[in-house]
């Protein structure tokens, strides 16, 4: 089979680009691809010890950077006692985000692919969401100082699976995909393994239509300021208030949960998780970390003329922040 990899060779060459490596067949496959397509990259892998074969993947993952003279990143995680998965995705990620203010890095490459995105689809959709939510894989994203790209997303794990077999391409099978502990292996081996087997052209175009339609709802709301952690937000929309908070935190790294989702909703002046303060005024929504600080008399003036909602003054005042103006 072939690949369109156009996503990779407009975005990533002449890049500086990291490939989150776990040595299975997702990121192997996609190892492999950029490979093939000239595209310079190095890769990262955490090893969480909780598989007796993690250290063999390590170790892989070093040969393989040193046979095709390649950086290799490696972390070892702290024992996670409770809620893994999240726990371990922000140890992932925030590994990642070091090497990219650290090495300068341009792009992070994941190798989730359609069957990801349809745990995810499945997942969301049997808690109550709207597209935005739904939606929560996207071929590319911006973060606050790199690019998120996901090239394989319109292909399945099978189809994976071949292109590594048929080249005889080394990877390994992570066992703890197969526990269904985990509520992502529960809804992949009930339902979405089935679906693709059987439906996979369908379920690729739905996804495309789902996504111009999510393009079309994000046309209701501009960004016009982004500094630091501050986003500043024009709803051009008052039912766009949502799905821009939504979409604004994803890009912070912090996910919404249906009840924070109903609490921006209803309210025009919040505190998120006792971390990010939210306000709705004059078709602006603000969205800040929530911090405080003792601020002098004449700031505190600036932003009343400026029309600075009051919980997002702290951060502007803490990160010497241009207090925005707006008509």
């Amino acid at each position: 089979m072939t690949f369109d990899c156009s996503l990779l060779t407009a975005h990533c060459s002449l890049k500086k680009n990291l490939l989150a490596f776990s040595a299975g067949i997702d990121s192997s496959a996609l190892f492999f691809l950029l490979l093939k397509n000239h595209i310079k990259f190095d890769i990262a892998i955490v090893d969480y010890c909780v598989r007796a074969q993690s250290k063999k993947e390590v170790a892989h993952a070093k040969a393989l950077a040193k046979k095709y003279k390649l950086f290799c990143h490696t972390i070892q995680a702290p024992k996670f006692t409770k809620n893994f998965e999240k726990q371990a995705r922000d140890f992932r990620y925030e590994f990642f985000d070091s090497l990219v203010t650290i090495e300068g890095y341009d792009n992070i490459l994941t190798a989730h692919q359609l069957n990801d995105q349809l745990e995810w689809f499945l997942m969301r959709l049997s808690k109550g969401a709207g597209v935005t939510e739904l939606l929560g894989l996207e071929a590319l994203s911006k973060r606050k100082n790199y690019a998120l790209v996901r090239p394989l997303l319109n292909y399945s794990k099978e189809e994976l699976l071949h292109y590594l077999n048929m080249h005889n391409y080394p990877y390994f099978v992570d066992e703890s995909n197969s526990d269904k502990k985990y509520e992502r292996n529960k809804f992949r081996h009930q339902f979405s393994d089935a679906l693709l087997a059987e439906y996979k052209e369908g379920i690729v175009r739905s996804f495309d239509y789902l996504q111009k339609d999510k393009e079309v709802l994000e046309s209701a709301f501009t960004l016009n300021v982004s500094q630091k952690e501050l986003r500043i937000i024009t709803l051009h929309a008052q039912e766009a208030k949502v799905r821009a908070a939504d979409i604004t935190f994803k890009k912070l790294g912090y996910l919404l949960s249906a009840a924070q989702r109903e609490e921006i909703e209803k309210e025009q002046s919040l505190v998120i998780g006792g971390a990010w303060a939210v306000e709705h005024q004059d078709g602006l929504l603000y969205i800040a970390p929530y911090v405080t600080a003792t601020m002098p008399k004449k700031f505190k003036e600036q932003c009343r003329t400026n029309k600075i909602p009051n919980k997002i003054r702290p951060y502007i005042f803490q990160e010497n922040i241009d207090i925005p103006i707006f008509p």
